[in-house]
């Protein structure tokens, strides 16, 4: 966590983070998947302006969610298909396996730039836990595929709001295990550092 992470309330986090789908979720069973789109592009944007004046400053994960989202619910607007908001998540959670197994292959961890503040580790055990993060991330493109293309509309909102959300959670949940095994007191002491 940084200084400027710190100064943010925890409700502002929680509100840019979560905000935004169930927005979508309430707008969606209130009207259509159009207008659910653009109220979740529209609530993705001020959750951005809101992060900014609480902190000077905006994380670049949420920024480049908020940059794909904008162009797949814009494509999802302009042609009128949902189509392209019903593959979204798909193709971030595929880039983010990618770009964490890419990172592996050029020797770059980049889990741990993203948690290495909160968590310490050896190089072995981040490279372990990127495997399990892109392998869980690839899982989850599946599960969307599965979902958009076997389920109803109504089925699929209510997975990308609340299940992916619920599993992603049990999944971090299971590695806490892991990381407390490998967990590292002193890091100036870590074998492989």
């Amino acid at each position: 966590m940084t200084p400027e992470d710190a100064k943010q309330a925890p409700w502002v986090r929680i509100g840019a983070d979560y905000g935004p789908l169930l927005i979508f979720f309430g707008v969606y069973f209130a009207s259509d998947i159009l207008t659910a789109t653009a109220a979740l592009v529209a609530a993705s944007l001020v959750a951005l302006a809101v992060s900014w004046f609480a902190a000077k400053r905006v994380p670049w994960l949420p920024l480049l969610a908020a940059v794909i989202l904008s162009i797949f619910g814009g494509l999802t607007l302009v042609f009128e298909d949902d189509l392209f908001i019903k593959i979204k998540p798909t193709i971030v959670q595929l880039l983010f396996a990618a770009a964490l197994l890419g990172g592996l292959a050029i020797g770059k961890v980049w889990l741990k730039l993203i948690m290495g503040r909160a968590v310490t580790l050896p190089d072995r055990a981040w490279r372990t836990l990127t495997i399990r993060f892109a392998v869980f991330f690839v899982v989850m493109a599946a599960a969307n595929e599965v979902v958009w293309r076997g389920f109803s509309t109504d089925f699929w909102v209510t997975f990308d709001t609340f299940g992916q959300m619920g599993i992603t959670l049990a999944f971090v949940a299971s590695q806490f295990p892991f990381i407390a095994r490998n967990h590292i007191e002193d890091e100036e002491n870590a074998p492989d550092q």
